[in-house]
């Protein structure tokens, strides 16, 4: 169901307006999104044997990456306002069935550049279907304690998808062949678009405008942030067309920011963002982004380079951290979030990450599963479980129900730029840690002891800017976060009295 009561609902049950079919829309949500997260990472395994079917080079790998990062990251905060004027029902439905259908295309591509146009429309596709089930969630449950769980499971599905996508696509490269990683979103699809027909409701359309100007200056910005990011991954941060693209975007958000404050019908009312709450966990999920991409591709890089791992065992290698994740976000949302609030929670999260990140940089050339590897991602997974299960629900508590859709895209844009940071980030930093490594101990040609040596330098370097990146995230969600319950959602303004359909129909 996509409504919510006009007044919040107490007790210890969700009332006469509760749906009685609210958990088996929870499962359709969690389904499609946990689609979003898998493919995150489970078509990077199948790079190299796509590459070697459609004969691209090396450089243009980075495209199929890319051209997902782009569109999602740009159009994030446009499908999020989209989904609160035409219904979330819709946008969720729409943003489903192209992502299947982009899929479908994708993995039965022939060349090269149909693999990369399926793959920008998967990111134009999830741009809508993320912020939709999130706002869905959101405004599906009207019992705090209710919420509370269903925001647990929410965080568990979210934070493990990508984990989950490693292993999936592993098991997919090694016993089908790579473009099972994409026809495999075809199973997600079809069994939450099944669901989503059957239980979700039409939402009345709340009769609000789009904010144009807003629009094209907000997807400009997050364009040039994307893709200067992306370039800076793949070549130079001196090159024009990654500085350039950066000061470029910085300026469109910027503008962006000032024309906000004098929009009659802004795209991302400020009244969303000013919130200290809601702030603190839009940059949490920011800090998140960038930090756990050292997990999510250096861990495995080190895993299969250097300790021989193939694809699927690097995959199970990770259970723990997709088990705690789950464990986490489950006793987060449910049990401490309604006593204690997100700032603990968070702040708890992110310092534990930064330990499990500190105690990977032990690792070396022969270093063994149980003793150096398996105590720092399960410390991690419980990290990002107390993390997701306070953060998400936070980013989207005590806004108006015009507003959850909005305020669901700046959860989903926090991870996207954190990821697209991180990537770029990151990389710089282990192929300089690398590279100086080589100068200061190799002379003429190296060994491959010596390759392995400077390789595990670069990653070891890189968690220890994981770890300094986790621990400013957790000094800044310290500073904005606040203790205590989350407020209500706040009743529709007099003003708009077209949202009043939606307090009916609930």
């Amino acid at each position: 169901m996509e409504t919510q009561s006009a007044a919040p609902a107490a007790g210890p049950s969700s009332g006469p307006a509760a749906n009685p079919r609210r958990w088996l829309i929870l499962a359709v949500i969690c389904t499609a999104y946990l689609m979003v997260g898998v493919d995150l990472t489970v078509v990077n395994l199948a790079l190299p044997s796509a590459q070697q079917a459609l004969h691209f080079t090396d450089a243009d790998r980075q495209w199929i990456v890319t051209a997902y990062a782009l569109p999602f990251g740009s159009l994030l905060l446009f499908c999020g306002r989209l989904s609160d004027l035409i219904g979330r029902k819709q946008t969720f439905l729409i943003g489903l069935s192209g992502f299947a259908a982009a899929s479908a295309v994708g993995g039965a591509s022939t060349s090269f550049g149909m693999l990369v146009t399926a793959r920008a429309f998967q990111g134009a596709f999830a741009a809508m279907l993320a912020p939709a089930a999130l706002a869905l969630l959101a405004t599906t449950f009207t019992d705090l304690k209710e919420k509370a769980k269903a925001f647990g499971i929410f965080s568990a599905v979210a934070a493990a998808g990508t984990g989950l996508g490693l292993i999936l696509g592993g098991a997919l490269t090694s016993g089908l062949n790579w473009r099972w990683c994409l026809y495999i979103n075809l199973l997600f699809a079809g069994v939450a678009l099944a669901g989503g027909l059957v239980l979700l409701e039409r939402q009345p359309r709340t009769g609000a405008r789009m904010d144009i100007p807003g629009v094209l200056l907000a997807s400009g910005g997050m364009f040039c942030v994307v893709y200067g990011f992306s370039n800076a991954a793949e070549h130079s941060w001196h090159t024009p067309s990654t500085w350039g693209v950066l000061a470029a975007g910085a300026a469109l958000l910027l503008l962006f920011s000032l024309w906000q404050t004098r929009a009659a019908n802004p795209l991302l009312p400020p009244r969303v963002v000013l919130d200290r709450n809601r702030a603190g966990a839009y940059l949490t999920t920011l800090f998140v982004g960038t930090g756990t991409f050292g997990v999510m591709l250096f861990l495995v890089y080190y895993m299969q380079t250097d300790l021989g791992y193939s694809a699927i065992e690097s995959g199970v290698a990770l259970l723990p951290m997709l088990v705690f994740t789950a464990v986490g976000a489950n006793v987060s949302a449910v049990k401490l979030m309604p006593k204690y609030g997100p700032r603990p929670l968070v702040t708890a999260g992110l310092l534990l990450s930064a330990a499990g990140m500190a105690w990977l940089t032990g690792i070396g050339i022969d270093s063994g599963y149980a003793a150096h590897l398996m105590g720092p991602v399960t410390a991690v997974g419980l990290g990002l479980g107390l993390i997701y299960g306070a953060a998400l629900r936070t980013g989207t508590a005590g806004v108006a129900l015009q507003d959850t859709g909005i305020a669901s895209a700046c959860v989903s844009t926090g991870q996207q730029l954190g990821g697209a940071i991180g990537t770029a980030l990151l990389n710089t930093i282990a192929a300089t840690a690398t590279g100086t490594w080589f100068d200061d101990h190799v002379q003429g040609t190296p060994t491959a002891r010596e390759i392995h040596l400077a390789s595990i330098h670069g990653y070891t370097t890189v968690f220890w800017w994981c770890t300094a990146v986790f621990v400013a995230g957790a000094l800044i969600a310290g500073l904005m976060l606040r203790s205590g319950p989350l407020p209500a959602p706040q009743a529709p303004p007099a003003a708009q009295p077209a949202t009043e359909p939606e307090a009916a129909q609930a």
